[in-house]
């Protein structure tokens, strides 16, 4: 049985009002509508902006960073940017459309994928990422790798974040790197790896699961002296169709560990399960998702098609001044 309490309470200009409580959520009854007291506190974020790279970062707004795989197996773009040249113009083609980062990965992490070596990944990375800041110095460059002498090498040319998968767990020496160079760190949760994160996964609780990962990785990376600390729970990482649902649906749960948000709906396959085959590349719906997110609390949106992402951030930015 669901136990109701009501009290009243008055408003400035001594209206009578009902507060009530029910199954421990309390809601304030007025004569046009009802909403649920948010706990003081309860999603506050630990900064208010981030400078990073030279550009300032605000939360009370959105922002959209661009995929670069330059892989020849990644699930949706995998060969297309492989060649330098074409890497390099598409990363300045998003700078120029307006993406705020640019990602730059060189090792698929796609369910069932093999890890390359630390060699192999900065022979892709690193010219490309270079190319892009020979045309276009003050862009912000993020790298996506799990390797701490990737990302040394990755932050001595310049990019300004390290997009760990694994939150600093497969290479512990990835936060001391990102320490070093005075660097932002996307502190991301999977269960597994790219190998085996699919088989089957599993867990007690997923909302606080992810979230108590978050908040240990994020706490160690400050411990480490990380200032500039973005958390992502991770769709499709060792997450089953309803899993990831489940994490759209509660996303702004992932404010309560006080570090700025970022979603990464991208093209992944569970959207096809929910749409079909109305579109093969999946960008209407991820757009659609990615507006939810930013409604739900998300910061930062990793997508592969930059002007859709920044339709979905521009608007939503506009409507929330």
């Amino acid at each position: 049985m669901q136990r109701l309490q009501r009290e009243i309470i008055f408003s400035d200009n001594f209206q009578t009002n009902s507060l009530l409580t029910l199954s421990g959520k309390r809601f304030l009854m007025r004569a046009d509508n009802s909403e649920e007291l948010k706990s003081p506190g309860k999603t506050s974020m630990k900064h208010k902006s981030y400078t990073i790279g030279g550009k300032n970062f605000l939360f009370d707004r959105s922002y959209v960073m661009g995929i670069l795989n330059v892989t020849p197996d990644s699930f949706s773009d995998g060969g297309l940017y492989f060649n330098r040249k074409d890497a390099v113009k598409y990363g300045i083609e998003m700078l120029e459309a307006g993406a705020d980062i640019v990602d730059i990965g060189g090792e698929s992490t796609r369910p069932g994928s093999e890890s390359v070596s630390a060699f192999e990944e900065m022979n892709r990375i690193i010219p490309v990422l270079e190319g892009i800041l020979s045309k276009n110095p003050d862009a912000v460059i993020s790298v996506d790798t799990t390797k701490s002498r990737v990302a040394a090498e990755a932050l001595k040319r310049g990019a300004a974040i390290i997009n760990d998968i694994s939150g600093g767990t497969f290479d512990p020496e990835v936060m001391e790197t990102v320490q070093r160079y005075d660097a932002a760190i996307i502190i991301m949760h999977i269960r597994g790896t790219p190998k085996d994160m699919q088989l089957e996964p599993v867990y007690e609780n997923l909302i606080e699961d992810i979230l108590d990962f978050l908040r240990k990785q994020a706490e160690k990376a400050e411990r480490q002296g990380i200032s500039k600390i973005i958390i992502d729970p991770g769709i499709g990482f060792g997450k089953t169709f309803e899993h990831n649902l489940a994490i759209i649906r509660e996303l702004s749960r992932f404010k309560e560990a006080g570090y700025p948000v970022m979603i990464g709906v991208s093209r992944k396959s569970f959207i096809k399960n929910i749409i079909g085959d109305l579109s093969e590349d999946r960008d209407i719906a991820t757009a659609v998702i990615n507006a939810l997110a930013v409604k739900n609390g998300a910061a930062f949106l990793r997508t592969h098609n930059v002007p859709y992402g920044l339709q979905v951030s521009r608007i939503l930015n506009k409507l929330s001044e």
